[in-house]
């Protein structure tokens, strides 16, 4: 479970960056209307959750006092790279604490604003929490790219051929994150 998970954050993370990748520094800032929230906000939403989620997990809850969530839906990150700063940062945490695991861990009780869980559905909640924001990433760089959008994906009217290709290949109990940067997914 903890392998997969990681490989799993790995996974959303390489989503969103392939899609950054894809727009221009200032697209990293642009908002459709006064409730919007950019891609700099969104991580530095991720960031501050991360950090208080996955720091100290076992002395202290995941809603530190020092967070300040709704602080993190304000424009504070200014340039490009304090955005990918932050980005880095934040899941470097999030690694940094999922590495540090073993099996033992997994059904321990760590509290997030005082409701135990075990480190297992932490893993999960939060792994659910991130792809969430990472898919939206994705779909804010979609809109902006409009026509010029390179697929992360499956191409729109190439699902047989991609799954002609799979079935070509022998079976075998690997995950799908296993060849990340040589297919799609």
């Amino acid at each position: 479970m903890l392998s997969s998970s990681i490989k799993q954050f790995k996974y959303y993370k390489q989503l969103a960056e392939k899609a950054m990748a894809q727009i221009t520094p200032d697209q990293l800032f642009d908002r459709l209307h006064e409730d919007d929230n950019s891609i700099a906000i969104i991580v530095h939403h991720l960031y501050g959750n991360m950090m208080s989620r996955w720091t100290n997990i076992f002395t202290e809850d995941g809603e530190k006092p020092w967070r300040h969530r709704d602080g993190e839906f304000e424009d504070m990150l200014s340039t490009p790279e304090e955005v990918y700063v932050t980005w880095d940062k934040g899941w470097s945490r999030l690694f940094e604490t999922l590495q540090s695991l073993d099996v033992a861990d997994l059904q321990k009780i760590i509290y997030i604003r005082n409701e135990g869980h075990t480190v297992e559905d932490a893993i999960i909640r939060q792994l659910c929490h991130y792809s969430y924001h990472c898919g939206q990433i994705v779909y804010k760089c979609k809109q902006l790219k409009a026509d010029n959008w390179q697929t992360l994906s499956i191409a729109k009217g190439k699902s047989d051929q991609y799954n002609s290709g799979k079935f070509a290949q022998e079976k075998s109990n690997k995950h799908f994150t296993d060849n990340l940067n040589n297919s799609s997914s």
